[in-house]
């Protein structure tokens, strides 16, 4: 792909193009829901920016280009043929995400208090880009009550667990205290 210029004033009527070249206005939940997870993605970016174990960097990164896949998932309707291969989430994603959840939680050991974001700066971070990921499952979900949205739904509500598994992970191997939850501490 090749960008040779980054604006096209065709969205300052409010409108935008979907990826099959319909045009649609920028608030309708479709745009909403690939937008979040553009926003998801890029708070990913800023956790990969600073200092972050190793495992969880590769994972990230990974993850990353599957959310670059997921918008473009959503932003092209199943319904259309936009004339070239729209890279779509399958189970398997799912089904590797559930693997690296498991291998992080048997790192970190059972979670015996509700866990405040907070400790390690990439583990908040990672806490971020959970809730992030909260919002862009309701998103999709929003989408998924007007179009089919393939397993964006599942794959969401699976990715926010892992993300919570890893700032715990973070944390755990850099040795900092989690935050816990003290209910009715002033």
């Amino acid at each position: 792909m090749r960008l040779t210029r980054l604006y096209t004033r065709t969205g300052d009527d409010g409108s935008t193009r979907l990826a099959d070249g319909a045009d649609v206005p920028k608030d309708s939940r479709r745009v909403i829901a690939y937008g979040t997870v553009d926003e998801l993605n890029s708070v990913i970016g800023v956790a990969l920016a600073g200092p972050l174990d190793d495992r969880l960097a590769t994972e990230l990164g990974r993850i990353q280009n599957e959310l670059f896949d997921l918008g473009g998932d959503l932003a092209t309707p199943r319904e259309s043929e936009p004339g070239f291969e729209v890279p779509r989430l399958t189970q398997e994603r799912i089904d590797r995400l559930e693997g690296l959840i498991d291998e992080f939680a048997a790192a970190v050991g059972p979670l015996e208090n509700f866990v405040l974001p907070g400790g390690a700066p990439g583990a908040a971070l990672l806490q971020l880009a959970r809730a992030i990921c909260r919002r862009a499952e309701r998103d999709a979900v929003a989408l998924a009550r007007e179009a089919e949205t393939g397993v964006a739904v599942p794959y969401l509500n699976r990715l926010s667990d892992l993300l919570f598994a890893m700032a715990r992970y973070e944390n755990h191997v850099g040795g900092v205290e989690e935050p816990l939850w003290s209910p009715g501490a002033e």
